[in-house]
């Protein structure tokens, strides 16, 4: 039926009163899966063809994921307490002890109504039995991951792995500068398919969660988020955990790149991918941005990425950033695209620069090379900017 440019303007002027009394639409249930050490690399959402998590890439294709999002800090406690609170290590501190002064996700979600609760995925079940529709939860299960030493893994599951030969993973010889994890590389590839074996039983245990959901009708009104508060090396520079697994810290990409899946159906495109630059000290912004809700007012350096969850297009004049950081110890890192820059005291201490182009398993350190002068220049400021900035 055409519309008459009269009919349409005065019918456009009732709009905003019908929007006015719409009721607004109930916030979604939220699970997040938060694992320790769980690099990227070892899912079969990011290519693995020998590690079998069917449940986390079939999570991975009902929604979208992030393949180039990083750990603010490459430790366990301190990556997982930026990610929950958007504050910087600096901030935060190197213990990753959260103090009065943090406002971690959970005290933002139960001040917007919703009905908390931290566990692992034992425990997570019965909690969900107790929810229901139109009733706004969060649920945070924590794994270990890959932290090891591996006890108490299902025979089922090392007997996906003894036979594994993981062809094409070359680890290097044990690194003289190994710290934490070091016992670990007496025996690399047993451990490495130990390791397997600790994701293909974390995979059943998301599955378990996530059966759950549909069984008690959850599922299409939860949004479900997938990360891991920092990577791990597995052998990769001759080292195991992750930055505090070499003595001075390390911020390799191993170390720093973790998988982020999310998933709400209806709300969030399926099967998509995104190629930004995002990072743990986002996370907080991002969800915050997709239920409407104010971020804390403290002096946080991330930026919510939910247009880009929802498949919406950036504003043109507010561009994606091009530059994100991280910091360990004495240890500061400036990664875009293709170089990446680590500074250690400040820039009195050993660096180090990769073009991650040419060298993505950053081999060849560039660190004082004049033909990279500009570079080191760039990520330089950008280090010693987001520090003075980011540091209270």
């Amino acid at each position: 039926m055409l519309v008459s440019r009269r009919n349409f303007f005065f019918g456009s002027l009732a709009l905003p009163a019908l929007a006015a009394t719409k009721p607004e639409a109930p916030r979604p249930g939220i699970v997040l899966f938060l694992v320790d050490q769980l690099p990227a690399w070892m899912l079969g959402a990011a290519g693995n063809k020998q590690v079998r998590t069917p449940n986390l890439d079939l999570l991975a294709q009902t929604g979208i994921r992030f393949f180039n999002h990083f750990a603010c800090a490459p430790a366990p406690a301190l990556g997982r307490a930026t990610l929950l609170t958007g504050r910087t290590p600096m901030q935060i501190g190197e213990s990753g002890s959260l103090s009065s002064a943090d406002v971690p996700l959970a005290k933002i979600l139960a001040g917007a109504g919703y009905s908390c609760q931290e566990t692992d995925a034992a425990a997570a079940l019965p909690f969900l039995d107790q929810q229901s529709a139109g009733k706004p939860f969060f649920l945070q299960v924590n794994h270990p991951g890959l932290r090891g030493p591996y006890d108490g893994i299902p025979q089922k599951y090392l007997d996906l792995y003894a036979r594994e030969p993981f062809d094409g993973y070359t680890p290097d010889r044990p690194a003289a500068n190994a710290r934490d994890g070091k016992e670990m590389l007496s025996d690399i590839l047993g451990n490495v398919r130990k390791a397997a074996a600790a994701v293909s039983a974390l995979d059943d245990q998301v599955g378990a969660v996530l059966a759950k959901l549909r069984q008690k009708k959850l599922y299409e009104s939860t949004l479900v988020v997938f990360t891991s508060a920092c990577g791990a090396l597995l052998g990769r520079h001759g080292l195991w955990g992750a930055g505090t697994a070499s003595q001075p810290a390390n911020l390799y990409d191993e170390s720093l790149a973790t998988p982020i899946f999310w998933s709400w159906l209806g709300h969030i495109p399926a099967i998509a991918i995104r190629p930004e630059l995002v990072s743990a000290y986002d996370f907080v912004p991002t969800l915050c941005g997709l239920l409407s809700l104010d971020p804390p007012k403290r002096n946080l350096c991330g930026r919510s990425y939910a247009l880009l969850v929802t498949g919406k297009p950036l504003p043109k004049k507010s561009p994606w950033r091009r530059i994100l950081c991280a910091h360990l110890e004495n240890a500061g890192m400036a990664r875009e695209d293709r170089y990446k820059l680590v500074m250690r005291d400040e820039g009195k201490g050993p660096g180090e620069l990769y073009d991650l182009a040419l060298d993505p398993t950053e081999r060849d350190n560039h660190y004082g090379d004049d033909h990279f002068a500009t570079v080191f220049a760039e990520l330089s400021d950008a280090v010693k900017s987001w520090k003075q900035k980011y540091s209270s």
